[in-house]
């Protein structure tokens, strides 16, 4: 029988099957080619991405949805690795979004090819395109795929590269110019082009690539023989699966390099450093002097950074970076938005730790030119990524192997999608400088935004308490403002996460930070992840606001993102938070303690919160609709309680906003003779303290009396009404002292 699958024969098989009604199976297409189900198997799911893509071109249905495993044939139900597959196929052809139900999808298809089939032309219209496609040479390494096979099966199943080409040149005609001339890298031709063949092989699953020096054979590169046109085929399947590199066809280029790959994360202890080579705005570019003296050094002064470099150990891999922002020329369409990128100028290894903050010895490449690489970027001058995180292995093989980017996989990334899209269009060469790029986040050039503006601003909690709150939260990542009604919780968590961004620009702070309020109806499928209806009645699975701020805060890891929930405790945490709940504490902020969410995406998502992702929780102590807080939330936040603050810092904002001085006197004393009371109250308690947001002006006020009487009426006597509900007598009493003298 055939090893081979024919488009026009599997065309003609589906086109019958579905005039009739009827689904199919894998092995009823592979029957229908004359092939050996065994020999084709791995050819399938590529023959039908193929068949479906040309199909889509002249405006047809999915024609694979009627192929399915012969266990469904009667349903046509498909599931597993078949569903998996075929959702992955209309994806990249922009047929299926992650919001659709694929289930619903696959019956939608299912019913279109039967109505399509009616009318379906009986022959293949691309018949002569596919034959030239089929019959082309590609690039001319791939003559070898089946050589290199056939090499490793009569040496045993493994050999060194030498022997591996010496048994070829021995057994088919090899021209001399092949054997001895000399490329660029100083390799022959012929060198170079099974080196590339063995790349293309081992990306198939056919050679194995664990032992520098020794090639080897899968299992299913034992059982595997290849023609041209197979070759090809797999040529082909590698290129659009893994976005092979695309100057194969220049024989001055090598591949990549596989055992490298492997080799740099054989030892889990190694570390990986990226590295800027200046110290602020105006300071001079130290790469050629690094490069020169063989070292990288930290050129701060004052600490900065001194803990990180003390990490440093050689062994380590270390890049010299610098970042930038770029809106033209670039290898992707980006929607004509900026982009944050790095240029890679070196890399090396780490030879000596002097232990000392400062410096190290490494054993350095130059890149040149600098590489340029996008979207998942670190600004700050030293980043240690986790080489566990999938985004941080790519940006290091990429940077010491030479592994390219791959655009579509950061463009389909959540973050990333939504702004720039999630197909890549037509490719321009990655280039280096542009007329647009600049240096930097461009934070440096936004009015700053600290304590002193917190107090600027409003705020009458003292410095010192300041300070603290900012360094629990950097500290335990999760904070919670607690205090009676009208202390400016809501107020100061905004101003806190300005604090913590760096500025309070309206941009930045959109993008940086999120605020929501949590309520008894409030649920997991709201504020994580789950189904919900979408504008064609289907249900789709929707991230809610934590995901996409964890989402957001791992595309840009340098910076740091803040979630503000207001009244956390008027929700259930537990119940919202759900298995989140366990990777709040700042302990597990790492992709190793990443879990598995209720509702995932795909198979093996796991999901965790990284460092720079900040949540600041208020908390009204005094409602008594609210339950107590969950001791397990309790015990992963660190809590600030704010009281009514009627001190010297307010009496200046009244002053300064045109009170008179008695009567901002005569406030404060009222304020505190009725909060005293409330204090000492057995029913009440301190908790129920009003603060003191009700009696600070946000305009200049001319009669200070007169506003203080209706502040009165209309927000402080409704509210001690409500708080002795059971005794109007002592609330009207409270409500006659306030106004006596008015």
């Amino acid at each position: 029988m055939s090893k081979q699958l024919d488009i026009i024969k599997s065309y003609q098989t589906i086109l019958k099957a579905a005039r009739e009604r009827r689904f199919l199976s894998y092995g009823d297409l592979a029957k229908a080619n004359e092939a050996d189900w065994n020999s084709v198997r791995r050819e399938i799911p590529r023959h039908l991405g193929e068949l479906v893509e040309i199909g889509v071109k002249h405006g047809w249905p999915m024609l694979t949805s009627i192929v399915t495993n012969k266990e469904n044939i009667e349903t046509g139900k498909l599931e597993g690795a078949a569903l998996d597959g075929f959702i992955k196929i209309a994806g990249e052809l922009d047929l299926f979004s992650s919001d659709d139900d694929p289930l619903a999808f696959v019956r939608e298809q299912q019913e279109a090819v039967f109505q399509w089939a009616v009318t379906a032309p009986d022959d293949f219209p691309e018949a002569s395109n596919m034959i030239t496609k089929s019959t082309s040479k590609g690039p001319r390494f791939v003559q070898y795929f089946g050589p290199v096979l056939d090499a490793l099966r009569a040496l045993g199943g493994e050999a060194t590269p030498k022997d591996v080409m010496k048994h070829i040149s021995n057994h088919i005609h090899v021209s001399e110019e092949e054997l001895h001339a000399l490329n660029k890298g100083r390799q022959t031709k012929f060198e170079n082009k099974i080196a590339w063949a063995r790349f293309y092989l081992v990306k198939a699953g056919l050679v194995g690539a664990k032992k520098r020096g020794i090639w080897s054979l899968t299992s299913e590169g034992q059982e595997t023989e290849l023609d041209q046109k197979a070759s090809l085929k797999i040529f082909q399947n590698i290129q659009a699966q893994f976005k092979a590199p695309e100057n194969v066809e220049n024989e001055d280029s090598s591949p990549p390099d596989i055992e490298a790959a492997n080799e740099l994360f054989d030892d889990p202890e190694r570390q990986f450093w990226f590295v800027g080579a200046s110290w602020g705005k105006d300071s001079e570019d130290q790469t050629g002097r690094f490069l020169s003296e063989g070292i990288w050094e930290n050129g701060y002064d004052d600490g900065t950074y001194e803990n990180l470099v003390r990490q440093m150990r050689p062994g380590d891999r270390i890049a010299i970076k610098a970042s930038f922002v770029r809106k033209n020329d670039l290898p992707f369409d980006n929607r004509n938005k900026p982009v944050s990128g790095m240029k890679i100028k070196a890399v090396g290894e780490i030879t000596q730790a002097n232990g000392d903050g400062k410096t190290v010895h490494v054993d350095w490449r130059r890149i040149d030119p600098p590489k340029s690489w996008y979207f998942y970027t670190y600004q700050k001058t030293v980043w240690k990524p986790d080489p566990t995180n999938d985004h941080a292995r790519r940006l290091i093989l990429f940077s010491f192997v030479d592994i390219q980017q791959d655009y579509n996989y950061w463009r389909n990334q959540p973050y990333w999608r939504e702004r720039y899209g999630p197909q890549i269009s037509a490719s321009v060469d990655p280039v280096t400088a542009g007329d647009d790029e600049s240096i930097g986040t461009g934070i440096e050039s936004l009015p700053p935004y600290g304590i002193p503006e917190i107090m600027k601003d409003g705020c009458f909690v003292e410095k010192s308490e300041l300070e603290n709150a900012l360094l629990r939260l950097n500290a335990k990542k999760n904070l919670i403002l607690q205090g009676p009604p009208g202390t400016g919780k809501t107020w100061l968590a905004k101003r806190l996460g300005y604090a913590q961004i760096g500025t309070r620009d309206r941009n930045m702070t959109r993008r940086r930070m999120r605020v929501l309020q949590f309520h008894p109806s409030l649920s997991y499928e709201d504020f994580v992840r789950g189904w919900r209806p979408f504008g064609d009645g289907k249900l789709s699975l929707v991230d809610g606001v934590f995901l996409e701020a964890i989402q957001a805060a791992e595309a840009e890891p340098d910076l740091p993102f803040v979630l503000i929930i207001e009244e956390i405790n008027r929700g259930n945490p537990a119940q919202v938070f759900g298995e989140m709940l366990t990777l709040l504490e700042d302990s597990k902020r790492q992709p190793s303690e990443a879990i598995e969410l209720a509702y995932r995406r795909h198979e093996g998502e796991r999901i965790y919160i990284t460092e720079n992702l900040y949540l600041i929780g208020t908390m009204n102590i005094a409602d008594r609709s609210l339950a107590l807080v969950d001791l397990a939330l309790r015990r992963r936040f660190t809590f600030i309680s704010l009281d009514a603050n009627l001190n010297e810092h307010w009496r200046k904002w009244c002053l300064d906003h045109g009170l008179a001085e008695l009567d901002v006197t005569l406030i404060q004393n009222k304020m505190n003779a009725l909060n005293k009371q409330i204090s000492e109250d057995r029913s009440l308690g301190a908790q129920f303290k009003i603060g003191h947001s009700y009696v600070t002006p946000n305009a200049q006020i001319r009669d200070g009396k007169k506003w203080f009487e209706q502040i009165i009426r209309a927000e402080i006597s409704p509210l001690l009404e409500e708080y002795w509900f059971d005794n109007r007598d002592q609330a009207e009493s409270a409500t006659d002292k306030l106004l006596a003298g008015l």
